[in-house]
């Protein structure tokens, strides 16, 4: 396998490590585990909930690092651990920047570790691609993609440069909802990751969760890049997916020597090392 390299932690993530996240802390490991992508995979939200009580809140499936409860049509986070107020804050401040802008959560009140948004509307866009939708949704990752890649990065989410792009930090099928037919992306999840960045960090993430995935719909990736309308070449792509690969492996070392977490890790790189276009 060719040298993998170790970049620096963009800022969220290395406010994390500063702050001495250990390993079942990081929700974006958990997001990239089969099933686990966040609060809202395997759930149908919106359609048909409006007139649900909210006596007691609801434990929201798959809500790993953060408890995610509902009530009614207000989704409540609760976010874990020592770096719980300065993720609440980044995913609040996007959040809040982005509405008008995104199909993205409406930010109804927060607290300093928790974020309560109105429910969104739609399908998880894992299952649509497990029913045999895999080229319209990420044909609709890539329009919004696009769309993500040319907002103005907000200044709750830190300093900027030139060239720099508004980066998600998690994107792909894990982090979106859309209609039934998946033409249309209904929300964008999950932006407690968002930074100044490089675009190739979205556009490889977002390949990387369908290699691992769902290899059998790497074909449907070519609707992806046409969508965005732009397919940086395979070495740029490779390159960015195993330098965040070395960079997961190397937080999850540094939590836990030789644990669980950093093993698996080590196992994606040896797998993402084998990838040919």
């Amino acid at each position: 396998m060719a040298n993998v390299c170790l970049p620096a932690p963009h800022p969220a993530v290395r406010a994390l490590l500063t702050a001495g996240w250990r390993v079942g802390e990081f929700d974006l490991f958990m997001a990239t585990e089969p099933g686990l992508v966040g609060a809202r995979r395997g759930a149908v939200i919106g359609a048909g909930m409006s007139g649900m009580g909210a006596a007691s809140p609801e434990l929201m499936p798959h809500g790993y690092t953060h408890r995610t409860t509902r009530s009614g049509d207000v989704v409540t986070k609760a976010y874990q651990g020592p770096a719980a107020e300065a993720c609440c804050a980044r995913e609040a401040g996007a959040l809040t920047a982005l509405a008008g802008l995104l199909p993205v959560p409406l930010v109804i009140t927060r607290g300093p570790v928790t974020l309560q948004t109105a429910l969104a509307p739609g399908q998880h866009g894992q299952d649509l691609v497990d029913g045999g939708l895999a080229e319209p949704v990420l044909a609709a990752c890539g329009r919004v993609l696009r769309q993500i890649h040319r907002l103005a990065v907000p200044a709750a989410l830190g300093a900027t440069w030139p060239g720099a792009v508004l980066v998600h930090g998690d994107f792909g099928p894990n982090n979106v909802l859309l209609d039934a037919m998946a033409q249309r992306v209904t929300a964008v999840l999950d932006w407690e990751w968002a930074h100044a960045g490089d675009p190739i960090e979205d556009l490889a993430w977002c390949e990387f969760i369908i290699r691992l995935h769902h290899p059998g719909e790497v074909a449907a990736l070519a609707a992806f890049y046409a969508a965005y309308g732009e397919q940086p070449a395979w070495p740029r792509r490779h390159e960015a997916i195993m330098c965040r690969c070395a960079e997961m492996r190397q937080m999850c070392e540094s939590w836990e020597p030789g644990g669980a977490s950093a093993r698996a890790w080590a196992e994606r790189i040896e797998i993402a090392g084998s990838w040919q276009e």
